[in-house]
């Protein structure tokens, strides 16, 4: 079978594709998704810290580790196999409808998965009391936890976001939101006696608002049922063994993939600890402002996950070449943009970037956000973790923590955060490097045809 064939004329569903993409038409797909981040992340840290110093620590471990790693890595990891399969199969599905069953075994497969970081949140005490965390500290993160747990349908807000592929309702949205968000921060947080334990219950309310928000724009949105593509609740198609196995092969890596660069983050925020108060302080703030500006390159690679899926899926292999290689671009070049920035306003934001290496970091974090977006959208997860795995766990973590803590070397922060800039080069460079020269776009689209049609031939079984 040919596998050129011209490429549909919109992608998952709003996400539109053109025969030829261009850098601009990656931005365009990029800057919904980066504004939907940066206006859902940082709030929480932002106004749910108490004066008090200690409370500070307990909303710093928390937001910095036991959140983002079980929680959000997931949510995100897992919804990888959407970027995949679903992307490839609105272009390409024998029906439309198959992209229905994607999310809806997504939905429930991830739920299951959550399931187990629920039970370590509400029992996290013991757990950090092993690791030499305080007492006082252990036991404020587990009752932080216990109130997020209801926010833990927050994911599904991700996954359908996925699954409309409309980033830009999203952003609506968020619009709408983030002032509620913040009105009960301050609002439970500093006027009522929940204190600290008032930020993690404002984020559960906030994450059902976006979700029901979404759904009510979905359920009433035009375009979205012209696109077609929801075929009703079909639970013996979903829970399909052979489907859920295909899905799983894929979201295992993607949370791995995730979760190996949280997770080294997570340590460097531990081991800034143990050099003292103010390191601990700079480290947080250089955390979440690193959260903030890290919207912009997972939001290139958001789009470029679901533009090279839709052109594989679409038969496509020049295409999708194309946009790959368009997303590697416009990260360095957004990256080279915000790096002379923050250079230029290094002596007024000297607290927060004091060090070069800090905002070097900004071009190569943009390579490895876009390439393992491309890599996404392939369906090749597996490389993405194992670069990092690699990078950070091999070469960054020991190089960084020597280099802090050695006493003839003694560089602190500094040394840290040298080793996470190596690492973020290496995975950016080595991802690019399978990009260019290590993708057969031929083969990704026979595989891409190969999924759509054992996901076809399970459903007509």
């Amino acid at each position: 079978m040919s596998t050129t064939a011209p490429p549909a004329t919109e992608a998952t569903p709003l996400l539109h594709t053109f025969e030829r993409p261009s850098h601009g038409s990656e931005q365009r797909g990029s800057l919904p998704e980066s504004s939907t981040n940066e206006g859902g992340f940082p709030q929480e840290e932002v106004f749910s810290q108490d004066p008090g110093a200690v409370k500070l620590d307990v909303q710093l471990f928390r937001s910095l580790l036991l959140d983002s790693i079980p929680g959000w890595c997931v949510a995100l990891g897992g919804t990888t196999a959407l970027d995949t399969l679903g992307s490839q199969a609105f272009t390409g599905g024998v029906q439309k409808t198959d992209l229905s069953i994607h999310f809806q075994r997504c939905v429930i497969l991830l739920w299951l998965l959550l399931i187990p970081v629920c039970i370590l949140w509400a029992f996290v005490e013991p757990i950090l009391l092993a690791f030499g965390q305080p007492l006082f500290l252990a036991r404020e993160a587990q009752k932080f936890l216990r109130v997020l747990i209801l926010g833990a349908p927050g994911p599904r807000y991700e996954k359908l976001k996925v699954f409309l592929g409309i980033m830009g309702a999203s952003t609506k949205i968020l619009v709408i939101v983030s002032p509620i968000n913040l009105v009960l921060n301050v609002l439970f947080v500093h006027y009522t006696p929940l204190g600290v334990l008032g930020a993690p219950l404002a984020v559960a309310i906030t994450y059902w608002l976006c979700f029901a928000f979404l759904g009510i724009l979905t359920y009433f949105s035009s375009t979205h049922k012209q696109n077609g593509t929801w075929g009703g609740i079909q639970i013996a198609a979903v829970l399909d063994l052979r489907g859920s196995y295909e899905f799983l092969k894929l979201a295992l890596p993607g949370i791995l993939m995730v979760g190996t660069e949280w997770a080294a983050f997570e340590i460097v925020a531990l081991a800034a600890g143990r050099l003292g108060e103010v390191p601990l302080a700079a480290q947080s703030v250089i955390m979440t402002t690193d959260q903030i500006l890290n919207t912009l390159p997972f939001g290139i690679g958001v789009a470029a996950s679901t533009r090279v899926g839709n052109l594989i899926g679409s038969r496509s292999p020049r295409g999708a070449k194309i946009a790959a290689h368009a997303a590697a671009l416009l990260s360095v070049i957004v990256g080279a943009v915000v790096m002379t920035a923050m250079m230029l306003a290094k002596d007024v934001y000297g607290l927060l970037f004091s060090d070069d290496e800090r905002v070097v970091l900004l071009i190569a974090d943009g390579l490895a956000g876009s390439c393992g977006g491309v890599l996404r959208g392939q369906g090749r997860q597996h490389l993405g973790a194992l670069f990092n795995l690699v990078a950070y766990y091999v070469l960054a973590l020991p190089m960084g923590i020597t280099m802090a803590f050695h006493a003839k070397l003694n560089l602190g922060l500094q040394g840290l955060w040298i080793g996470q800039v190596v690492a973020l080069f290496i995975v950016g460079l080595g991802e690019y490097c399978v990009v260019w020269l290590g993708t057969d776009w031929d083969l990704e689209v026979k595989k891409g045809i190969e999924r759509n049609r054992e996901e076809a031939k399970r459903r007509a079984t």
